[in-house]
């Protein structure tokens, strides 16, 4: 359709043109999108479509997978969209307890190694299957676990899976990881709801694991507004993931189509009555996490500028780095795992012991001062309440973890910050260890 100017006017197109930054007034969010009017050009189209526009899986929903299973390539099977990355992280550990998978399927007390040091619902997902999380150190670079001791922890047929994030976009050595996977006969679940764009040796992040997922939540690489999405690399792991994602069917017609199976009240069940319609027949006992139309409207756009969004974080990422390496005797910055290109989330910086000042002081410094700041999520997740009382297994001292939780944060480096923006951080910063030295 033919949008004209007076629609877009109210959407507000004017609204993503640049306004004027001014140093200490205008508050530099740690996370944001980048939109277009190409984006809204697409929230338009779907809008005055209706009610056809809100089919689930539309023309934007099939354009949309076809472009990201177009950009990882031959190593991935398909892609399911979801309502949330945490959505897809859900899916991703459901699925591997599947009956079908036999003797490889997780069951209850079983365990999935992972990291304290994250976000929650990379490891929630695993205590609501009643799997047990058996938690690793990561290293204070990279905060990425030790390849060794992921191996040490495999219990051979106690543990069913290795799920790791991709902290801020860094790589964990998902290489590795996939040999370990491969030699145990175990599931690897990637979760790169952070790393859209990153690479290790020159391998998309996001193509080494069984399963991988990603989120389109306003922070990430890509924006739906909400979203994610479950890519898989087997028939099978696909065909269980859409069946979890929608309502646990046994039906694989796509919405709004009937009979794609040509079987439709003959397929066999010897516990309904003879014909009973295939669309209402359910083998999984699953849950409504399909992603929207709007949403596949928005990344339909947003994908077509994936190289010059992950570009641009990079460039950020090195910009603060350069200007903030004087105070490397105060600071241990992130740095990218061996033989990789980080797609970066945000940019870590965390507090060397001792110190003349504490992170409190830093970042509240940083807020009164308008850059916005994040901790890396849950710090050390075991200290958080909601874990109390949980069953999980420690399978080393987690020395590391809990100094992150102590003296880690980070500032932004996504696409909408200019230069100035960036030297301001770097000059905010700089005040303060003026002060502070």
């Amino acid at each position: 359709m033919r949008v004209n100017e007076e629609i877009l006017g109210t959407f507000g197109v004017e609204e993503y043109k640049k306004k004027g930054f001014v140093p200490g007034e205008t508050y530099i969010y740690p996370t944001a999108p980048q939109m277009g009017i190409e984006e809204v050009i697409n929230l338009v189209d779907v809008a005055t479509e209706l009610p056809n526009g809100l089919q689930l899986e539309g023309k934007y929903t099939k354009s949309f997978r076809r472009k990201l299973l177009d950009y990882y390539g031959n190593n991935t099977r398909d892609v399911r969209l979801t309502n949330s990355g945490s959505s897809a992280n859900l899916l991703a550990v459901t699925a591997i307890t599947n009956r079908v998978f036999g003797e490889r399927a997780a069951k209850p007390g079983d365990e999935v190694i992972t990291v304290a040091a994250g976000f929650p619902t990379t490891v929630n997902p695993i205590i609501q299957n009643n799997l047990i999380p058996a938690f690793l150190d990561v290293d204070l670079d990279t905060c990425t676990p030790n390849i060794t001791e992921i191996e040490m922890s495999i219990v051979k047929g106690k543990t069913k899976a290795v799920m790791i994030a991709n902290p801020l976009g860094n790589p964990v050595d998902s290489e590795s990881i996939r040999e370990i996977c491969d030699e145990f006969n175990i599931f690897f679940i990637e979760d790169n709801c952070d790393g859209c764009g990153s690479t290790l040796n020159g391998k998309k992040a996001g193509t080494f694991g069984d399963i991988s997922t990603l989120s389109f939540y306003p922070a990430h690489q890509l924006c739906g507004g909400e979203g994610g999405a479950v890519i898989t690399k087997s028939p099978m792991l696909d065909k269980v993931v859409d069946s979890y994602r929608s309502w646990g069917r046994d039906c694989w017609c796509e919405p709004g189509k009937d009979n794609t199976c040509g079987r439709r009240f003959s397929q066999p069940c010897k516990t309904l009555p003879d014909g009973y319609d295939h669309k209402f027949m359910y083998s999984n006992i699953g849950y409504n996490l399909k992603g929207t139309e709007f949403s596949a409207a928005l990344l339909d756009a947003q994908i077509d500028k994936l190289d010059y969004f992950v570009a641009m974080r990079r460039l950020n990422w090195d910009r603060l780095r350069k200007g903030l390496d004087k105070y490397s005797k105060y600071f241990k910055f992130m740095q990218p795992t061996p033989n990789s290109e980080p797609s970066w989330f945000g940019f870590m910086m965390t507090i060397k012991e001792p110190s003349p000042f504490t992170r409190l002081e830093l970042v509240q410094y940083l807020e009164e001062h308008k850059v916005g700041t994040r901790l890396l999520f849950g710090g050390n997740l075991l200290r958080q309440p909601m874990y109390k009382g949980i069953t999980y297994q420690v399978n080393s001292e987690l020395p590391y973890t809990d100094y992150i939780c102590k003296n880690s944060f980070w500032i932004g480096v996504h696409p909408s910050l200019h230069e100035e923006e960036i030297n301001y951080m770097i000059s905010t910063i700089g005040a303060f260890m003026d002060k502070h030295k």
